[in-house]
């Protein structure tokens, strides 16, 4: 599978986590939405991959049950014991979880800030994102015949 990073800038925070390259596309089909909350962005994102998404709400919710701004003792365990291609889902709060969601996985990093209506592919080695486009709707993370489309508006940045 062709990993890579995926972060999430929105008004209730700063999530990251890892995904399959296609789920680059399929992030900025649910910001041709106008998403402004992760939980908006991972909702208009479902219909494209189910499983992917239900993994990103899973592991989120797993951060937040053993994590707080105060203690994120639990997360810097696991940064000891797993590579930067195998982390799960994690909210930033602190200097190393800012650290790690800017840091490339694989194929590459792509943020997306939906305050500021940017996607800034930071590295990018999966494929050309453009501003309207079409991919496969997928079940059980497997593709289908079905295809999504998308078009982003007019105040929504692609970097570079």
């Amino acid at each position: 599978m062709n990993t890579v990073r995926l972060t999430v800038v929105a008004r209730d925070g700063v999530a990251s986590f890892l995904g399959p390259g296609h789920a680059i596309k399929m992030l900025a089909a649910a910001c041709s939405r106008n998403p402004v909350t992760l939980t908006e962005l991972l909702d208009y994102t479902a219909p494209f991959d189910t499983d992917f998404v239900e993994g990103v709400r899973a592991g989120l919710a797993v951060f937040d049950e053993h994590n707080s701004a105060e203690n994120a003792t639990a997360f810097h365990t696991v940064v000891q014991l797993l590579s930067p291609d195998r982390l799960p889902p994690f909210r930033v709060i602190d200097e190393l979880t800012r650290s790690l969601s800017l840091q490339p996985v694989g194929v590459g990093l792509v943020l997306y800030n939906l305050e500021a209506r940017r996607i800034v592919q930071l590295v990018n080695q999966y494929g050309e994102l453009l501003r309207q486009d079409r991919g496969r709707i997928r079940r059980g993370g497997e593709p289908t015949r079905l295809l999504y489309t998308y078009r982003l508006p007019d105040d929504w940045r692609i970097l570079p």
